[in-house]
């Protein structure tokens, strides 16, 4: 196990790597320039060139990766001209919020979809199940915009018992959840298609297991069937797509914070983006491509607790 998890670190490590030079040059190769976004599109060329000097940009590009990744390993992600502050300061302030609307809506996609994909794969084909999986399908084939905007239009215009924004959400973590309600419900639904989909069908692979006919056959009831076997077995899909689907969720996360308002590491690189405020930029997509990496260890991890197997396949 040991081996197995060295191995995924290192290959994480790379991969964090891999995404900070490729994301490093893409950022400098822009239109315009770091300088241009700094001074303006009318600056003279001495004050672009004196700029260019100061902030070492005249150096060879891979000298200028280097001494950045230096900075970054002492905690230094640069400095945000247009906010300000450095960057390390405003992903500490606007990361947390992040990290609770995608966990708290994530643990609830988790919770409902893996009981629903249960009852769906034992009641297959059944009345339930269709209606079940037709609301699944549909709820899969709408954006995360739109849902959001239905639960604007519902529960802020036409009844209006949640707010429609976030502006509320205070300096800190806040207090008032009722600013949580619409952002987080909005993830939920527009992920649980997902989870339910798959748990449904690892449960229907799995019943058909010679394994599952054998506890039947031994006078099992069909619930100790489902839970103590049935169960750990189509929890591997599950995990996986926790894995699979975190960019996705980082991604839905950045439009329904610029929906609601909600103040995130979404809506921070939302307006850096606006502003071509570039050391933001790229501090938001390590900090994303971190937390991605991070989640795909941990669903590796998951993946080996359940299935004593894949920690002894030799890569």
């Amino acid at each position: 196990m040991t081996g197995y998890l060295a191995r995924r670190a290192l290959q994480a490590i790379v991969v964090m790597l891999i995404v900070s030079v490729i994301v490093f040059v893409l950022l400098h190769s822009l239109p315009g320039g770091l300088v241009r976004a700094q001074l303006g599109p009318k600056a003279s060329r001495f004050a672009v060139f004196q700029l260019e000097r100061t902030e070492g940009l005249l150096k060879p590009l891979p000298l200028q990766y280097l001494i950045w990744l230096a900075n970054l390993v002492k905690g230094n992600l640069g400095f945000s001209y247009y906010m300000n502050q450095p960057v390390a300061s405003l992903l500490g302030h606007y990361l947390p919020r992040t990290l609770l609307l995608v966990g708290v809506s994530t643990l609830f996609t988790v919770a409902v979809a893996v009981p629903m994909g249960m009852w769906q794969g034992f009641r297959r084909n059944r009345i339930d199940d269709h209606l079940l999986s037709a609301s699944m399908l549909i709820l899969y084939a709408m954006p995360g915009f739109l849902l959001g905007v239905i639960g604007i239009i519902l529960l802020s215009l036409d009844v209006p018992v949640l707010p429609s924004t976030a502006t509320a959400f205070g300096s800190g973590l806040g207090t008032d959840v009722t600013v949580l309600v619409l952002p987080i419900a909005t993830l939920f639904l527009g992920n649980i298609s997902y989870y339910s989909r798959y748990m449904r069908s690892a449960v229907i692979d799995n019943l058909l297991e010679d394994y599952v006919r054998t506890a039947y056959a031994i006078g099992n009831p069909a619930r100790r069937v489902l839970l103590r076997h049935v169960l750990r077995n189509s929890l591997s899909s599950t995990v996986t797509m926790l894995g699979l689907t975190l960019p996705y969720v980082f991604s839905g996360a950045l439009i329904v914070e610029e929906l609601f308002n909600f103040p995130g590491i979404g809506l921070l690189f939302w307006n850096a983006s606006q502003t071509r405020d570039y050391p933001v930029l790229l501090g938001v997509v390590l900090v994303v491509t971190a937390a991605v990496v991070a989640g795909s260890l941990l669903a590796d991890v998951g993946y080996a607790a359940l299935d004593p197997r894949v920690r002894y396949v030799r890569r």
